[in-house]
């Protein structure tokens, strides 16, 4: 008898030692290292690395472009009145509000669009729609808000914080005549 069919008083039993002979464990590790094995692993390494790996950073959309503070006569506020891709801008209490995000209201078509690219202060103090409410001479003095009552100031300074709190200002208003003068 062999010495590995002859079974020891201790240790393994002989089926065991026959699985962990030496050439059996050379043939296990030869396995273990074949070609597919490796592809295999190496597809697992690439599925752990992609779902690990840190996902490209997000980008915001970009913002609408910057909008300096301006100051305006009413001759120059009249083309923001939302016509031909233009902003709609409009005026209360000598604020230019840029109204653009409410063109629905204030622009072409809308309900209140006699105010875009105009002083509106004594249209909206009034809560009335009609031309007469806004100044005509473009080229004068701005509106001095005289004749309004307690309640009709009170309705404008409503609406000019609702302007405040809703839209941007933009410039201000001042009359043609302390307009600041070109180049200087």
């Amino acid at each position: 008898m062999t010495q590995l069919q002859q079974r020891p008083k201790r240790g393994l039993p002989l089926s065991l030692l026959l699985i962990f002979n030496n050439t059996d464990l050379t043939l296990f590790s030869a396995s273990i290292v074949s070609p597919i094995n490796l592809i295999l692993f190496s597809v697992l390494i690439l599925l752990v690395y992609f779902r690990l790996r840190p996902s490209t950073p997000s980008t915001l959309p970009k913002g609408p472009a910057p909008v300096v503070f301006r100051t305006f006569t009413p001759p120059t506020l009249k083309p923001y009145n939302g016509e031909k891709d233009m902003p709609v801008y409009l005026a209360v209490r000598g604020k230019v509000f840029d109204v653009t995000p409410g063109k629905n209201f204030y622009g072409p078509g809308g309900p209140y669009e006699n105010f875009a690219g105009r002083d509106a202060s004594r249209g909206l103090a009034c809560g009335s729609f009609d031309d007469d409410m806004l100044t005509k001479d473009l080229y004068g003095p701005l509106d001095d808000l005289s004749g309004l009552g307690q309640d009709e100031m009170q309705a404008m300074h409503d609406w000019e914080d609702r302007f405040t709190d809703k839209y941007l200002v933009v410039g201000k208003l001042v009359p043609v005549s302390e307009a600041p003068k070109e180049g200087a």
